[in-house]
């Protein structure tokens, strides 16, 4: 699976998925699985650089102390809004507005989509940001109808 990245925008990033050959249904819900599991631990904050103390402590974090009071001091780090998954042959793209979340999000979001190629669908490629010549961002049925942020609080 090639990764690439196009001009990136975090608060208006296409995510762009080639499969090897036309998605089932069945395949297109996978993918459709891992975008909403992503945007929902983002929307919950789940992607902030600047609280990862289990990741800084290293392998032994047995009888580690986590500290709330620095969970609490770091900035939000919250993603917006995500569109509808949309198809197109053996394309695939979704519109993000990844909001204050941290680079963290994308790192993760590739390793699932590299696991996902090698355990379920095959991808040819994932791309972040940007826009396909032969599928112009502009011509998106649900670029108004995305996720509304009410609907997670």
């Amino acid at each position: 699976m090639n990764v690439s990245f196009r001009e990136f925008d975090p608060f208006n990033v296409w995510i762009w998925i080639e499969f090897i050959t036309v998605p089932s249904e069945m395949e297109k819900q996978y993918l459709e699985e891992v975008f909403s599991s992503w945007f929902f631990l983002g929307k919950l904050g789940g992607f902030n650089a600047e609280n990862l103390q289990v990741q800084d402590v290293g392998l032994d974090i047995s009888y580690m102390d986590y500290d709330s009071d620095v969970a609490g001091d770091s900035m939000l780090a919250l993603m917006h809004n995500m569109g509808d998954v949309e198809y197109e042959g053996t394309w695939a793209r979704c519109w993000f507005d990844l909001g204050t979340s941290d680079a963290i999000a994308l790192d993760i979001l590739i390793n699932a989509l590299k696991q996902f190629s090698e355990d379920y669908v095959t991808l040819e490629q994932v791309i972040i940001g940007g826009e396909n010549e032969d599928w112009r961002t502009g011509d998106s049925r649900v670029r108004s109808d995305v996720v509304a942020d009410s609907q997670y609080n």
